[in-house]
């Protein structure tokens, strides 16, 4: 699978989102995500807006649903999301009507694996039950936590090669990434990298960061697509 490139618009303002968005996919981006910050700031409304700017652009409305997956599932899709997202510790049922809704509209399905007690199974859990991608994912307050606590801020690299041998659909990495790191995850066997906080978003205000983002974008953009996934049964 070639490289795909998601930026995580996780912004509380529609208007920078936007500004952010036509930026990124200039620069090279290819699919949009409306982050859980700006989900919670602007709701479908927001949704609504990214697709209107950007109608041919795949965009994952990150809802990290737990309950009432169905409505949660149709009310994006019909706002315009291709892609949309269920937590693995959500009942086995909330699963259930999210992938069966992902099929009555048309829309894919992103199962996150954040705060599994073993996150491989998560990862299996979520395949088995009809997801089409796995989010291996850790929290952003579960790593600063710990870090503050004085121990290892866990990374979502320790565990990726185990987690995309362990399923059979595209995985991408979320959580703390460094810029490097990030570029690395197709080495990993997870074609699907994010960008967002600390990358391109500032991570403590939910801000656009400072700089040129257009140019530091299309430099990121360039070095992802021009690398092939690699396999760990390839390894």
């Amino acid at each position: 699978m070639t490289p795909i490139v998601q930026i995580s618009l996780d912004l509380t303002n529609i208007d920078e989102a936007l500004e952010t968005a036509a930026l990124a996919l200039r620069a090279g981006v290819d699919w949009l995500e409306a982050g859980t910050p700006l989900i919670l700031a602007e709701g479908l409304h927001g949704v609504r807006k990214l697709r209107e700017a950007f109608p041919g652009t795949p965009i994952v409305a990150d809802l990290k649903t737990m309950d009432g997956g169905y409505l949660e599932a149709e009310m994006m899709a019909k706002a315009g999301a291709t892609h949309v997202v269920v937590m693995a510790r959500a009942h086995a049922e909330t699963i259930k009507c999210v992938v069966q809704a992902g099929k009555d509209f048309g829309v894919k399905v992103m199962g996150d694996n954040m705060i599994c007690p073993d996150m491989v199974e998560g990862a299996k859990f979520l395949e088995d039950l009809g997801c089409d991608y796995v989010i291996h994912h850790i929290g952003y307050d579960e790593r600063r936590g710990i870090a503050a606590a004085g121990h290892r801020m866990p990374s979502p690299l320790d565990q990726l090669r185990e987690v995309v041998a362990a399923v059979n659909i595209p995985v991408q990495a979320v959580g703390g990434l460094s810029l490097e790191q990030a570029i690395q995850c197709p080495q990993y066997g997870a074609p699907l990298v994010v960008l967002g906080a600390p990358l391109t978003i500032d991570a403590d205000s939910f801000k656009t960061a400072d700089g040129d983002l257009e140019i530091s974008l299309r430099m990121i953009c360039e070095a992802i697509h021009a690398q092939t996934t690699v396999f760990p049964s390839n390894s």
